[in-house]
Parts: C-alpha cells; structure tokens; sequence
C-alpha cells in the first residue's frame, strides 16, 4: 500500500487532534489537576469591592500602621495606639493559597493593643492575612502577605 501526501496530512491531522483530546479529557477528568476558586461565592464577593476598597484606604489613612510580625512561637498583629483596645471589633482570616484546609479565622477580642496567632497554627509557607475590623463606627481592612 503507498501513502501519497494527501493520506499522509490527513493521518497527521487525525493524530494531532487525538493527542490534543487526550490531554484535555486527562485534565478535565483527572484529581490531580483539580483546582478550586479563590473563594466559593466569587461573585456575590465582587458586589461588596467599593466598600473592601473604602476600608484598604480607611487603614492606609491611619497615623499608626497596623503590624505583623513575628515574635517567639506566635504572630503579632499590633493596632495602634491610640485605639481602645475593647472597641476593636472584628476578624483576622488567614488564607493559605496553596491548601484551602489550613485557611482560618480568629475573630478580634483583646485587651491589649495586640493579637497573638499561635505558631502551632501556622505552618511553614506562604500566607495571606485579612484584618477586617470595626473602630467607632469605621471600617478598617489590612491586607498583607507573609512567609512562614
């Protein structure tokens, strides 16, 4: 049987668009190529961005910076002083980009002008933390990135 060069582009063709199928059944099918959304309600979430917005320049206006750092066996997240402690209301969410089962939230309830995550929670990596808190009336959001 001889193969002329019409044969020969139509077997190519027929071979390339089985090899493109191939990977895309894999990748639609397979569990090790799932991956989830940021966040589940992603829309009803992009309807509150004017007031996320609002509350970014609301923290970036503040005379005092709110800090994270780390102290021994804990994370620190400082408000500033000039706040009473007890009128800070709110959450701290930590988001951890590469495994939605570690993601978590404290909700603010201090004394001090400070706030103390366990280390034990955290695990070694990259974290996004979200300070969404409420001060006389005034909404306040942090949002900051940290490696572990």
């Amino acid at each position: 049987m001889k193969l002329n060069w019409g044969t020969g582009i139509v077997l190519a063709i027929v071979a390339f668009i089985g090899f493109i199928m191939y990977f895309v059944i894999t990748m639609s099918t397979d569990t090790a190529f799932s991956h989830d959304l940021v966040t589940e309600k992603y829309y009803q979430k992009e309807l509150g961005f004017q007031d996320e917005i609002d509350a970014e320049q609301n923290a970036s206006n503040l005379n005092e910076k709110i800090k994270v750092e780390r102290v021994v066996n804990d994370l620190k997240i400082t408000f500033p002083n000039n706040f009473t402690p007890n009128k800070i209301q709110g959450k701290v969410f930590l988001y951890r980009p590469s495994n939605k089962q570690l993601d978590f939230e404290i909700p603010i309830s201090i004394s001090k002008p400070y706030l103390l995550v366990p280390e034990k929670r955290l695990l070694d990596g990259r974290w996004n933390i979200n300070i969404v808190f409420k001060y006389n009336n005034k909404n306040y959001l942090v949002k900051k990135e940290i490696n572990y």
